[in-house]
């Protein structure tokens, strides 16, 4: 050993690098023969990731292009940031930005503490054929197409034969509503139907932590005398911030784009919610159907995209200078 280490020294630096790089790649090669099986294994869903996340990503030259089709997507005239321009000069931009912004903020303000309140009671249900029936009751309307979900909404809200105006006002004394008319009322009822149909995934994801705590911290907990509140408060919530964070983070970057079922199928694309229900995804839609505008839909797109990333690096910046370890990276 000590011949070696002395015959190592003596190299030349150009010989004693190879022979590293060469021990190094041995060493891949090695590992590459070992798990080659696994290996083969993740090449599909490589190869599927590249083709329907990344390759479509040269499309992103259709944003600053004048798209002509007779020309095809790379001879179009170059236009620059024209599409951009328009699609902020028009009078309803600052409109579909605010609803969009807050609809998405009050989204992830209340569906994590929501899921966060029912993921700690389903924690306290300890029959097993109990606690999976909730959890698949709860879990079931996120597995509902959002078509589904709209019909379900109709069927409740219909002016003439809904049930609200058919049974439930009525037996309150209340006049009937038409409700598909009545802007002001919407806010509220697609946050119920977002939370309905959203909190049980994000419940799951939650539970599946608090589950992962250890239990001798509530043990020691129940011997100091801790009530249940105080359990929930010094020993849950602070071992399932990593959690949060991450899920908030991930919400964070979606917050300029939208759930476009929920806001246009669910108000059944009626004009006279549109103050109230239109966000960034269905303004594009509808600028697309009625001009066939691809650029503009491009430029919409890239923004939010652009804008949710830098959200994500933003808000990880924070949570980095106050606890490295809750950080995403």
């Amino acid at each position: 050993m000590g011949d070696r280490a002395i015959q190592t020294a003596d190299m030349p630096k150009e010989w004693r690098t190879r022979k590293v790089r060469t021990r190094a790649l041995n060493k891949r090669l090695s590992y590459v023969r070992r798990h080659w099986m696994l290996l083969a294994m993740v090449v599909p869903g490589m190869l599927y990731l590249f083709i329907n996340n990344y390759l479509p990503m040269f499309g992103i030259v259709i944003a600053f292009k004048d798209i002509n089709f007779a020309k095809g997507i790379w001879q179009s005239d170059w236009i620059g940031f024209d599409n951009f321009a328009y699609l902020f000069q028009t009078q309803d931009a600052w409109v579909i930005t605010r609803n969009t912004i807050l609809y998405n903020g009050a989204f992830i303000i209340l569906g994590t503490v929501i899921a966060i309140f029912v993921a700690i009671l389903l924690n306290e249900v300890k029959n097993r054929f109990f606690s999976r029936l909730y959890q698949s009751i709860i879990l079931l309307p996120y597995l509902i197409s959002m078509v589904i979900v709209a019909y379900l909404v109709l069927a409740l809200l219909n002016e003439e034969n809904g049930y609200m105006n058919r049974y439930v006002l009525p037996l309150l004394g209340l006049d009937p509503v038409s409700w598909y008319s009545d802007a002001g009322k919407w806010p509220y009822i697609l946050t119920l139907v977002h939370l309905w149909k959203t909190v049980g995934y994000s419940c799951i994801v939650y539970l599946a932590a608090i589950v992962g705590i250890n239990q001798e911290y509530y043990e020691s907990a129940m011997l100091d005398g801790a009530s249940k509140w105080r359990q929930i408060r010094s020993i849950t919530i602070p071992l399932i911030t990593p959690t949060i964070t991450i899920m908030t983070l991930l919400a964070i970057g979606r917050i300029f784009s939208s759930d476009f079922g929920l806001f246009y199928q669910v108000p059944l694309n009626s004009g006279a919610l549109q103050p109230t229900t239109d966000v960034i995804d269905t303004y594009v839609y509808r600028g697309l159907m009625t001009f066939g505008d691809f650029g503009m839909s491009s430029a919409a797109g890239l923004y939010q995209s652009v804008v949710g990333f830098a959200l994500v690096l933003f808000t990880n910046a924070l949570v980095r200078r106050k606890n490295r370890d809750l950080a995403l990276f």
